[in-house]
């Protein structure tokens, strides 16, 4: 098992990484080919089934990326089944208090640090003789990351932090500004204060924050700024808007 991306973020190092949401192998082998430090399989906000995100992880077999898989929710059975699959953490959406952030800690490892259930799937080898290995080196190496989206997260984020086996926590400004009244809004000052709060508690409790960038100079920017952990475009979005960047750059006039 790869204990990489635990490790740094731990280390709070520099990670740049991107979201697949289209259910597709061939998107997940591009993705790894590409030079990414980890993928995001997202399947909260995406039809993503479970078979679907199995063979997407087995694409990026090989190469030498890191895989996440935001569950949909903090759910003991959804993320025992997606751990099974293998990948090399989670990400759990909506972390708003120390409560969830335990919770999230106890479906993850396995007894006696947590509850998560021993099964036979992909990540233990289908249970040939690398299981056992698995199941001494799970606790050790799969990672957590806690998304704060809701103001109540931001107001509860050293509570949330202190919990042993955070490993990093995830901004969500979207979801935070509409828990504030202020849906969209992600450049207003009470949504902005909000995610201060997030990143500089992060600093003083040498925690890696991440974020969303949509361009390498925003990647750069927020590196710049401190933050360590950087989701960079959206695969529906990279496709797209690199689809009508070629489109627009065709002088069709040349053609008389």
């Amino acid at each position: 098992m790869k204990a990489r991306l635990r490790q740094a973020l731990k280390a709070n190092q520099p990670l740049v990484g991107t979201v697949v949401t289209i259910g597709s192998p061939v998107i997940a082998e591009i993705m790894a080919i590409a030079g990414w430090d980890y993928i995001w399989f997202d399947l909260e906000h995406t039809p993503m089934a479970l078979e679907t995100l199995q063979s997407m992880l087995q694409a990026t077999n090989g190469h030498d990326v890191a895989t996440i898989v935001r569950v949909s929710g903090n759910d003991e059975v959804l993320i025992k089944r997606v751990l099974d699959l293998g990948p090399d953490g989670i990400i759990v959406p909506l972390v708003n208090s120390a409560d969830d952030a335990r919770r999230a800690v106890r479906f993850l490892r396995y007894p006696p640090e947590g509850i998560r259930g021993a099964g036979l799937g992909r990540a233990q080898g289908y249970g040939e003789s690398g299981s056992g290995n698995y199941f001494e080196e799970a606790n050790r190496s799969l990672a957590f990351i806690a998304q704060i989206e809701h103001i109540d997260a931001v107001n509860a984020i050293d509570e949330i932090l202190a919990v042993d086996g955070v490993d990093g926590c995830f901004l969500g400004p979207l979801d935070m500004s509409g828990s504030m009244g202020l849906l969209g809004q992600t450049s207003h000052p009470e949504v902005e204060a909000a995610e201060r709060r997030v990143f500089e508690a992060c600093r003083k409790a040498g925690m890696s924050c991440g974020i969303m960038t949509m361009s390498p100079a925003q990647a750069t920017e927020r590196l710049r700024q401190g933050y360590r952990n950087i989701g960079l475009g959206i695969d529906v979005d990279t496709i797209m808007s690199g689809a009508a960047a070629a489109v627009k750059a065709v002088d069709k006039s040349v053609a008389g």
